[in-house]
């Protein structure tokens, strides 16, 4: 009986599954397409990828004949992406799937170029070429196979912008030839001249932008020519901005890097990587990324030893192999939130330090070890050489909390950016030769004075041993704008308030100077610095920025576009001053107070006419304007100045803002049926008031004086080839043109007329190089089924350049540079030449390896032919104590390996 039922209820359930079989069957559907190239050849192999809103994957790969099926699909939209190596994913959103229905969702695969990249460097999505000025975007896995890890790195690949090493962490970033010198650590009142930006929160700091690290970069957008309009002060002859991925609703992805590499002549580096995103429900996500870098260090320091009598002699068992090793950790969160279709709110959090253990800094003269010394030993310095007495450690923590909302009103579009930034900033130099030029040059004083140890301190928040709860800077910035499109009119109108807090400050602890020396190192009525600290002071910034600003583009036909936007301005800055220090206090030993306040408005327009000539081509004219904010200079070391010196540098209390009217015209344009694009500029840019950074001869000082008028007049072009999916070809190169056009005069008691520190009509701008180009080419194949090779060469090469305004008047030093008192004087030489020109260098990179979908291990070697490049020129006190160059990193051979799942 049992038997009978269990077989009675098998049968009806059977008869019930066959009944709804079809019924079932019906109530999905499927999504068909084929998958071709540019050509019209099919593409087997490729994984075409359906995605449901509720973040479900369903995965088919190509047949033979390019065709796939994806079956078993509840009724929805669905978005289907198409992914082959060696062509950019393409993604069709919106697909609706009927029940019992079939969606067909072709694919037509194009060669990468990356002028199809979109952007948004007008505030708003376009893709490169649509944009109507000079724009290079480069994505992050480009950047990697050309062997690019830093900014620097950035701006070898791309024409028109460059970046000047000076020392861990410390760069100077320049546009179109604009360019007004090296910017000291000691010059914190310095504003920039290149902004830059972390999606969409400014982080340049003057000297100390953040060398960000590209882990998780989607792309970086180089936007060259004034941007003031939409980015405000800052960016006044172009921006940068690092485009970060964000959270992916409904998609779960882990992604990681690893890395090892050796430096010829120095030591190892490598990198750890790891991020995920992770869906949080249906209407929020998580994206997260962490990131360690291992330095390898290349610069060595000789050993040395104090005798009994204080003296010093070479020692080798105690030179200092690798001494500019360091690391670089950190990470960064956001969630995205989007509670309705029309909202999202996506907060963020980035932290990061970077940690060096010293300068890539090589001496070619110093006071203190030098080959021409008779009363010290007599050392001859290696091509990656320095003399240091103590360590030169770099610690920078950098903090950075975002929160971007954006809300679709319908007729327009609302977008909130809230950023706080935090910058704990310690730089350690050794100043030995410095101070010793002045104990032992200057006051006479001997040997066992002159060479104690004299670590200088410059901090922006702790770390200075005197003041360890100085407080780091702070940047707090709030952008609300509303943009739209009604027709034929797309427009964008906001607002943007900063405030920046900064407390900055110097040490110069000489121990033992006093009771060895008998020269008390501060007055009696010094009360600021501490005891034997020759030099101290305190500053304090307080910066408010506020500006309106608006743009518009007006399509008046199908050919014809006008852009015109303004921006207005005000800005205010107080600052407080003290210094004190036998090197640092006034005429009567008194601590040197000088508070100082400035304060600008103005405009910053912009207008552009767009002609569409065709389809493929466009050309684009362009007037607009930049700006940048003016500051207030320090006082001259009063104690260390000339009297002439006094005269000429003195009495220059503030400098004003530096302005630029840029006119340009460009063309961009699609070839060879879509396989190629050119994209070309020439500029004329007129300099007002440029902010020249002068050094205060014997002062030791370094001041800012404003120049009246500079040009700078040249040309961009990218031209990038793709012909087949097999092999694509990139050069990025530009010229410039950067000269003054005023000269600065003093007069001296007796009447002789001078030029000031080079300033002439005719010099060349600092810091940039007339001509500069970079080549690149990648060749990848088939090597099997998913499976791609490829092969990448890159060629860098950049011309020759000035570090400061008047280096162009430096080359020869008379030596001992301060007679009979110099430290270990009498000399064997009457004259040390050296070139203040940094000489032209080129640099080839190469990347050879392999990738499927999942992963990508390569191998790589950077700097091939193991050019010695000399990045930047520097100097103590006018060249008389050192003179020495930043330089590059040695030849390195590494490899990587990349996963994504």
């Amino acid at each position: 009986m049992v038997s009978s039922s269990i077989r009675s209820f098998r049968l009806a359930a059977a008869a019930a599954l066959l009944a709804t079989a079809p019924a079932f069957a019906q109530s999905t559907g499927q999504v068909t397409g084929v998958v071709k190239d540019g050509t019209g050849a099919l593409l087997p192999d490729t994984t075409v990828t359906v995605t449901g809103a509720d973040g479900a994957k369903h995965e088919a790969s190509t047949s033979a004949d390019g065709s796939y099926t994806v079956s078993g699909l509840p009724p929805g939209n669905y978005s289907v992406s198409a992914a082959h190596s060696g062509f950019p994913t393409v993604l069709q959103q919106s697909q609706a799937v009927a029940a019992g229905g079939t969606r067909t969702v072709d694919f037509t695969l194009e060669t990468n170029l990356s002028e199809e990249i979109t952007v948004t460097a007008m505030k708003r999505e376009d893709v490169v070429r649509k944009v109507p000025f000079s724009l290079t975007a480069t994505s992050e896995e480009t950047l990697r196979v050309r062997g690019a890890r830093d900014i620097e790195d950035v701006a070898a690949n791309v024409g028109g912008f460059t970046v000047q090493n000076l020392g861990p962490g410390q760069s100077q970033i320049a546009m179109r030839g604009v360019s007004s010198g090296q910017i000291a650590r000691d010059q914190p009142g310095v504003k920039e001249q290149v902004g830059v930006y972390l999606d969409e929160s400014l982080v340049s700091m003057s000297l100390f932008t953040p060398n960000l690290d590209l882990f998780d970069t989607n792309r970086v957008e180089v936007l060259r020519g004034p941007q003031g309009t939409l980015f405000g002060a800052g960016s006044e002859s172009g921006t940068v901005r690092y485009i970060t991925n964000q959270p992916k609703l409904g998609t779960t992805q882990w992604f990681g890097e690893l890395d090892g590499s050796a430096i010829q002549h120095g030591s190892q580096g490598g990198n750890v990587k790891l991020g995920f995103n992770a869906p949080l429900g249906e209407i929020a996500a998580v994206r997260a990324s962490a990131y360690f870098n291992a330095l390898g260090g290349y610069i060595d320091s000789p050993g040395i030893k104090t005798l009994a009598n204080g003296s010093i002699e070479p020692d080798p068992t105690t030179t200092q192999k690798h001494v500019n090793t360091g690391k670089r950790f950190g990470g960064r969160i956001a969630v995205k939130f989007a509670p309705t279709d029309r909202l999202t709110i996506t907060p963020r959090f980035l932290y990061q330090k970077i940690e060096m253990d010293g300068w890539n800094r090589i001496d070619a003269y110093n006071i203190l070890t030098n080959p021409f010394t008779t009363n010290r030993p007599a050392v001859a310095l290696g091509d990656r050489e320095q003399f240091i007495q103590v360590r030169e450690p770099y610690t920078d923590k950098w903090y950075l909390g975002d929160l971007n909302i954006n809300y679709d009103l319908g007729v327009a579009e609302l977008t909130s950016i809230t950023s706080y930034n935090v910058r704990d900033i310690l730089v350690v130099r050794d100043a030995g030769a410095l101070t010793s030029s002045i104990t032992g040059g200057s006051i006479g004083q001997p040997e066992p004075v002159y060479s104690l140890n004299a670590p200088l301190y410059d901090a922006t928040g702790g770390g200075d041993p005197a003041v360890p709860n100085r407080k780091p800077a702070t940047t707090f910035t709030q952008e609300l704008r509303l943009s739209g499109t009604q027709n034929r009119f797309r427009w964008v109108l906001g607002g943007f308030y900063a405030h920046l807090n900064r407390d900055y400050g110097q040490d110069l602890p000489v121990t033992g100077f006093t009771a060895i020396s008998g020269i008390p190192s501060r007055s009696s009525i010094d009360t600021l610095a501490p005891p034997d600290s020759l030099f101290f002071s305190k500053l304090s910034y307080k910066l408010d920025q506020f500006a309106a600003f608006g743009e518009g583009t007006v399509a008046l036909t199908d050919q014809w576009d006008v852009i015109a936007g303004l921006r207005y301005y005000h800005f205010k800055e107080d600052k407080q001053q003290l210094f004190g220090g036998i090197f640092g206090e006034g005429a009567n030993g008194e601590v040197v107070s000088q508070p100082g306040n400035t304060k600008a408005d103005g405009v910053a327009p912009r207008l552009i006419v767009s002609y569409k000539i065709a389809d493929t081509t466009k050309i684009n004219a362009q007037v607009s304007r930049g700006f940048r904010l003016g500051g207030i200079n320090d006082p001259l070391n009063f104690s260390l100045c000339t009297p002439q010196d006094r005269t000429t540098f003195g009495g220059h209390t503030n400098w004003n803002d530096e302005t630029v009217w840029n006119y340009e015209l460009g063309a961009k344009s699609k070839i060879l049926g879509g396989k190629a694009s050119v994209d070309v500029s020439v500029f004329y840019m007129d300099i007002h008031d440029l902010q020249a950074t002068v050094t205060a001869g014997s002062c030791s000082s370094r001041v800012i004086f404003n120049v009246p008028k500079a040009r700078s007049m040249g040309v961009d072009a990218e031209i990038e080839v793709a012909p087949t999916r097999n092999f694509n070809f990139t050069l990025s190169g530009s010229y410039d043109d950067a000269k003054l056009q005023s000269t600065l005069t003093s007069t001296a008691p007796d009447g002789t007329v001078s030029i000031v520190s080079g300033i002439q009509d005719g010099a060349r701008l600092p810091s940039v190089p007339k001509f500069k180009f970079a080549v690149a080419a990648t060749y990848q194949w088939e090597a099997r089924a998913g499976y791609l090779a490829y092969v990448t060469a890159v060629n860098q090469y950049v011309g020759s350049r000035f570090t400061q305004v008047g280096d162009q008047d430096l080359g020869t030093l008379s030596i001992p540079a301060f007679g009979a008192t110099t430290p270990g004087s009498p000399y064997t030489a009457s004259v040390f030449t050296y070139n203040p020109e940094m000489p032209a260098y080129d640099i080839v990179n190469a990347r050879i390896g392999v990738k499927q979908e999942k992963w990508d291990l390569s191998l790589y070697g950077n700097n091939l032919t193991d050019q010695r490049a000399l990045l930047a020129l520097d100097q103590e006190r006018g060249t008389r104590a050192r003179i020495g160059y930043l330089t590059n990193q040695p030849r390195t051979f590494g490899t990587s390996l990349r996963v994504n799942f």
